[in-house]
């Protein structure tokens, strides 16, 4: 983080226990794929209410495994949002299958809706790959009707999306299989780290098996005596999470939910002190509890980007900009799809800083830098 932003963009605290986490975690002398994945894949289990969380090295390779163990490949197409982190579409690609591009569902609502979803779905669509922007549930309901309605399998990255509930569901525990992300920027923080979740159990037998190697055992079975060789069963990957980070991340969401209420008040303030300014994206929604993993406005037509940016630096605030479109990227722009909203949105949006431990200070200053350069 660089030291001269007096509001950085996004923060952790790793306490002490944390710390006495990771050292016992080296000081065993086990220190990859033991017995600290397997009680971090069961408390994450526990949390979100599935039956199954397989711990990764990613986010990204969440999302791949998810989409590979889903039985997505060659000829299959699926519909992603623009509007994400471009793993999202890359996960697709890795399969063999053809990402196709839907809209958001309005100015302010940058996540797909089952309009938009249905104006691209065709024969050879497979599935649908829902981003909870934000942290936000979005129109997740509405999208897993569609998907039910149509047969079309429903997936989710949730990457932004840990510890939000929908109706008093866990998005993790919504439509076939989810994907997360532990990086350092996210809710959950260990640096690097990925789950996916899923109450399939097929669908999760084939990720465990994937993530490394497409062995049969693993060298933890063997060490306690499970297992006394393995075969390769399948063409899989090294994907998987060591154990120092598996401890830390065991430890962090035992204090989730609280630092999601501290984001969740931020983001209340924000809303109130900004109203009279800027136009607030992702408004609060009945039977939404969202983690609120960033903050964003929407700049009027016509206010300069850049200048706006460049205004909180000089105050020493950092912001960034969730996302470049993908579609717009050359790796993925063949045949780019007229997408008017996800092209507006990201136009003129603008992420605020957010996390958890935000002194109220620290979101005055950056309230009133907002407000100063819109005056």
């Amino acid at each position: 983080m660089m030291a001269d932003w007096s509001v950085p963009l996004a923060d952790v605290i790793i306490d002490e226990g944390d710390l006495e986490a990771v050292v016992a975690t080296y000081r065993s002398g086990w220190l990859s794929m033991g017995p600290r994945i397997e009680e971090f894949e069961q408390g994450f289990a526990a949390y979100l209410g599935v039956r199954h969380a397989i711990a990764v090295s990613s986010g990204t390779a969440a999302l791949h495994l998810m989409c590979l163990a889903s039985g997505l490949g060659p000829g299959d197409e699926v519909v992603v949002p623009s509007m994400t982190f471009v793993a999202t579409v890359n996960a697709v690609r890795y399969t063999g299958a053809t990402p196709v591009f839907a809209d958001i569902a309005g100015p302010l609502e940058p996540w797909l809706s089952a309009p938009t979803c249905e104006a691209v779905i065709g024969p050879r669509t497979r599935a649908i790959l829902y981003v909870a922007y934000g942290g936000h549930a979005g129109q997740l309901a509405a999208v897993a009707d569609l998907a039910q309605d149509r047969g079309i399998t429903l997936l989710q990255d949730a990457a932004h999306a840990v510890g939000t509930r929908l109706d008093g569901h866990q998005l993790g525990s919504i439509g076939r299989a989810s994907a997360f992300s532990f990086f350092s920027n996210k809710n959950l923080a260990i640096g690097e780290g990925g789950m996916v979740t899923t109450d399939d159990d097929q669908l999760a037998a084939a990720v465990r098996l994937l993530r490394s190697h497409g062995m049969t055992t693993l060298s933890w079975d063997r060490h306690r005596g499970h297992a006394a060789g393995y075969d390769v069963v399948a063409l899989g990957f090294n994907y998987r999470m060591d154990e120092p980070r598996a401890a830390l991340g065991r430890r962090r969401l035992e204090r989730l939910d609280a630092e999601n209420a501290q984001r969740a008040e931020l983001d209340a303030r924000y809303r109130q002190r900004l109203a009279d300014t800027v136009a607030c994206a992702m408004a609060p929604a009945d039977g939404v509890q969202p983690a609120h993993h960033i903050f964003t406005i929407v700049l009027a037509d016509g206010v300069d980007r850049t200048a706006f940016r460049e205004a909180l630096r000089d105050e020493g605030v950092q912001t960034s900009v969730h996302y470049p479109p993908a579609h717009r990227f050359s790796i993925h722009s063949d045949d780019a799809p007229q997408l008017p909203l996800t092209d507006a949105y990201a136009a003129t949006t603008v992420t605020l800083p957010l996390f958890a431990h935000m002194s109220l200070p620290q979101q005055d200053r950056v309230i009133a830098a907002v407000t100063a350069s819109q005056a």
